[in-house]
């Protein structure tokens, strides 16, 4: 065979096997997409895992089996979320009780601007009325959609299905102790494919859990300035307004602009002047935008750092295919699979693109 015989095959096979990423990739989104219900408890429960395995493996030093810290460990984080959610259950109700309350307030207030509105309504009614003169008039379909507070409810029953069957895998992940290590090393053929295996399975571990737990403990804090800060402005339910930041803080980007945007709704449905209103949202964006761009920068350091290309597709991308839980794991999913490519010979390539500027995820040696 000669050589160009030689590279003719061999650009042959780099185009099937791009084609048959681009497949792969594409047939992973439709299985994703229609198998949410099934995979995003899933995919939280393995984060839980991978966050609490440390703490796991470090009580098992001092003799303590790993069923046992698993259900302690689960119990404590659950218990926690439990607390916390009992505590604010009375302000969520207040909240969504002074719904039409704030809705009748802002109605009141754009009232003014609304004559602009009712003119455009009209001028366009007045062409879709030209438009289908001499012609058959088409029935209206009035569809009732349901109430804001029944789509809450949905949402969040749905939410605490997911957290719990996700406790419930991670519970059993976390009790079987290392058993993944130990089917993960019976089934590689040498021992150097062993070491390597190992090396990439602790390598995510260990990514992961710090990534989460600090990042975690950096958003409890800023929920707790956010609550001191409200609540020293004397807003309503400033402990509520800290969880949401907590929590939409995981949520990188649109996070800190969904919470601010939520509370300059409620603020302007209750403070009489517009200057009045908008101090609450300026220094909820302000802690968020001091959080985001020294605080944690500061802390996580330069060994987490991803591009932020990359990071924004993450989060756009998985928030289409699982809506606001994967948009919230986005981030932890990338870190995942930027460990496995900084291991990987053949994927490093892709690796290099999903690192930041300054970003230094050490990895062990490649793997064949």
């Amino acid at each position: 065979m000669d050589i160009d015989s030689v590279a003719d095959n061999t650009r042959l096979l780099r185009s099937i096997k791009r084609i048959l990423f681009i497949h792969l990739i594409f047939a992973i989104a439709v299985i994703c997409y229609f198998g949410k219900d099934l995979l995003l408890p899933l995919a939280l429960g393995l984060l839980i895992t991978l966050t609490l395995a440390p703490a796991v493996r470090w009580l098992s030093r001092y003799r303590v089996p790993a069923p046992v810290s698993a259900v302690m460990l689960v119990l404590i984080v659950g218990g926690f979320i439990t607390s916390l959610g009992y505590m604010l259950a009375t302000p969520m109700t207040e909240l969504f009780d002074s719904i039409p309350h704030i809705g009748e307030t802002l109605e009141k207030k754009l009232s003014p601007y609304q004559t602009s509105v009712d003119a455009i309504s009209k001028a366009g009614k007045q062409v879709e009325d030209i438009a289908s003169a001499g012609g058959e008039q088409p029935a209206r379909v009035v569809l009732e959609q349901p109430g804001i507070i029944t789509s809450a409810a949905s949402t969040v029953a749905n939410g605490l299905t997911t957290i719990m069957l996700a406790f419930v895998l991670s519970l059993f992940m976390l009790a079987s102790g290392t058993l993944f290590q130990e089917k993960l090393i019976s089934v590689m053929p040498r021992l150097q494919d062993k070491k390597r295996a190992l090396s990439v399975a602790y390598s995510v571990e260990s990514s992961v859990s710090r990534y989460l737990l600090t990042v975690s403990l950096i958003n409890i804090g800023l929920g707790v300035a956010i609550t001191i800060a409200l609540s020293v402005l004397g807003v309503t339910n400033a402990v509520l307004w800290g969880v949401v930041a907590a929590v939409l803080n995981f949520l990188p980007f649109a996070g800190a602009l969904i919470g601010a945007g939520l509370l300059a709704i409620v603020s302007l449905g209750t403070y009489d002047t517009l200057a009045a209103a908008l101090i609450p949202p300026i220094v909820y964006f302000s802690c968020t935008t001091i959080e985001g761009n020294f605080i944690t920068p500061a802390i996580v350091g330069r060994r987490l750092q991803l591009n932020i290309v990359a990071v924004f597709l993450a989060v756009v991308i998985w928030g289409w295919l699982w809506g606001i839980g994967g948009a919230l794991m986005a981030v932890p999913i990338l870190l995942v699979i930027k460990v496995l490519c900084d291991h990987i010979e053949t994927w490093k390539d892709f690796g290099e693109f999903l690192s930041g500027r300054e970003a230094a995820i050490v990895a062990d040696e490649p793997m064949a």
